[in-house]
């Protein structure tokens, strides 16, 4: 990722919800899933993110990877390991990166959760597709805005048209009642 440092703030570390997010959920890749599963409900969290023991990240089990890979297939979770529903080696993003660059990469690739680790490659939060509407939500609205000023102003002279048009109808329309 890029460190954009022309656009001040849109560091992963800039943003509000980086400061504001619970630490992550961490389990080793043989803990079981049902003490993931346990602490995931406990936390209400969507993901658990699976360290090794120098506490880099080797992987993610998220709620459809249990759905898809355990619950479907009835295994029991008490024996399967973390490393069986991992996705191994997944998109890690650093603190530095910029934020608008991660979230055109989510939202073409299609993945929901975002682990991001600091300098040393541990990790420090993950960012979720939610983190991204909350920054988007403003700048959508503004645009829309502008949209509709622009469109307004580009086709004025046919909202004048339209608007004379409704007053010489009103008009007449009480010029006739009259008589």
């Amino acid at each position: 990722m890029t460190q954009d440092t022309e656009r001040p703030g849109n560091r992963l570390k800039d943003r509000p919800e980086y400061a504001s997010k619970s630490k992550p959920l961490t389990r080793g890749p043989d803990d079981s899933v049902l003490e993931a599963v346990a602490a995931m409900s406990d936390k209400n969290y969507g993901c658990v993110i699976i360290v090794d023991p120098a506490d880099q990240v080797i992987g993610v089990v998220t709620e459809r990877d249990i759905m898809n890979k355990l619950v479907a297939k009835g295994l029991d979770a008490s024996k399967t390991k973390l490393r069986d529903l991992m996705t191994e080696n997944p998109r890690l993003a650093r603190e530095e990166d910029d934020f608008v660059d991660w979230l055109r990469m989510m939202s073409n690739e299609r993945f929901r959760r975002l682990p991001v680790v600091d300098g040393d490659g541990k990790i420090k939060a993950v960012f979720t597709q939610g983190d991204f509407v909350s920054y988007t939500w403003p700048d959508l609205m503004y645009q829309m805005g502008q949209m509709a000023k622009a469109s307004v102003a580009k086709n004025f002279h046919y909202y004048l048209i339209g608007g004379g048009l409704l007053i010489y109808t009103v008009a007449i329309l009480i010029v006739l009642r009259s008589i």
